[in-house]
């Protein structure tokens, strides 16, 4: 996330990625000299996970002398190393011999739902036991933890959840630390929230006439969002009232289908939400972006104002998904899932779908990544949980 804040996934990125930049480097340089050629059509269409991660950054810079900084750009637009997805790992012996079981912690129709379906749409192909999807809501993301604690480390159980594991450790509602305790298999998603409306209000049609309407009436104004105080939509909302001035209501509804449906049956005004989330309901103008929680518009919602467009200074949480497992499970089970998930998220189809739902660039976290990235995180709610009073 932009110090998912931004910073945070940044940083943690440039960690993971560079000394294994490194190594290649050194390998490849031995070897580009003698067998120097133009890329041939294959490798041009290449798509792997060190093309991805590699082409959006002018890594050249951050590597010695000219033969790193060519290696680099053909790391970026032509080469693909043969690492995690695209090579191929036999399961352990006797694993898996009955379902795998992904437990997602919300409701159905969600963000999380959403991923974890095409997730385990996007790696059955690759094991010969079915994939089953469990939604277990509640308690703001919080109800599906002790089964998951406490259920059998035999690898069969995966956690699916989101950044809100952070939020809930540096809050103290849950005991195990996410980043030391369990073993993320992958972070496919990274995404920001928007606020939206109901196109043809009369009373307001855009930031601006919103913003108006919600100062000259404070806590007037309904959001629906979820449920707990100290998560990252809560949090985004409460420093985007600060730094503007103005005050809503926030209205919990931990039921995605239900969050959505009080927009557009008049039960709210407002909306908080990821843009993937409610795809469909931006396809059919059911709803209106209103204002994206980013320093810069993006792209697709090129006309939806951003932070910096109407003054709001402070970095915008974000959003990831993720999945978890055990760390006791065996070690060579885990490391046959994390291959597994990361082949699910190369496949065409998980990444179109990451592409339809609006995903930020560079959102697959490996396990080490994964780690540094949460921990990075938690500092930073403990941090900001200290600043707004909801912790000591």
């Amino acid at each position: 996330m932009l110090r998912a804040t931004s910073c945070s996934v940044l940083n943690a990125h440039r960690r993971y990625i560079r000394p294994r930049l490194e190594m290649v480097r050194k390998f490849l340089t031995s070897v580009w000299e003698p067998h120097a050629s133009a890329p041939n059509s294959d490798q041009k269409r290449s798509t792997g996970v060190a093309q991805r991660r590699v082409g959006s950054r002018t890594w050249g810079k951050t590597l010695h002398g000219r033969a790193a900084f060519l290696v680099s750009v053909l790391l970026g637009l032509s080469f693909t190393v043969p690492v995690l997805a695209g090579e191929v790992m036999k399961p352990p012996k006797n694993y898996p011999l009955r379902d795998l079981v992904i437990i997602v912690p919300y409701g159905t129709g969600g963000g999380s739902d959403q991923v974890s379906r095409n997730m385990a749409a996007a790696i059955k192909p690759f094991v010969s036991v079915p994939v089953r999807v469990v939604n277990q809501p509640g308690e703001g993301g919080q109800a599906a933890i002790p089964g998951f604690v406490s259920g059998s480390a035999r690898g069969y159980t995966i956690l699916q959840h989101t950044d809100d594991l952070a939020t809930l450790y540096a809050s103290g509602k849950i005991k195990q630390n996410p980043a030391v305790d369990w073993t993320p298999l992958a972070i496919v998603q990274v995404t920001f929230s928007q606020l939206y409306i109901r196109p043809g209000d009369t009373r307001f049609g855009d930031w601006r006439s919103f913003l108006a309407y919600a100062k000259a009436r404070p806590n007037k104004i309904l959001v629906a969002n979820v449920g707990r105080k100290g998560s990252m939509e809560r949090i985004n909302m409460l420093k985007l009232e600060q730094a503007l001035g103005f005050k809503t209501k926030q209205v919990s509804y931990d039921n995605p289908a239900e969050r959505y449906a009080a927009l557009t049956g008049g039960k709210v005004d407002a909306l908080f939400e990821q843009p993937g989330d409610v795809r469909t309901f931006l396809q059919a103008n059911r709803i209106k972006p209103i204002l994206t929680l980013l320093k810069k518009r993006r792209p697709a919602f090129a006309e939806v104002p951003s932070l910096t467009d109407v003054g709001a200074n402070f970095e915008p949480l974000l959003r990831f998904r993720g999945f978890y497992v055990r760390n006791d499970v065996p070690e060579d089970r885990r490391q046959y899932l994390e291959w597994l998930f990361a082949r699910g998220f190369e496949s065409e189809a998980f990444q179109a779908f990451n592409r339809d739902r609006y995903m930020l660039a560079d959102s697959h976290y490996g396990t080490s990544a994964a780690r540094e990235l949460l921990s990075d995180v938690l500092t930073y709610y403990k941090r900001v949980y200290r600043e707004l009073g909801l912790t000591k």
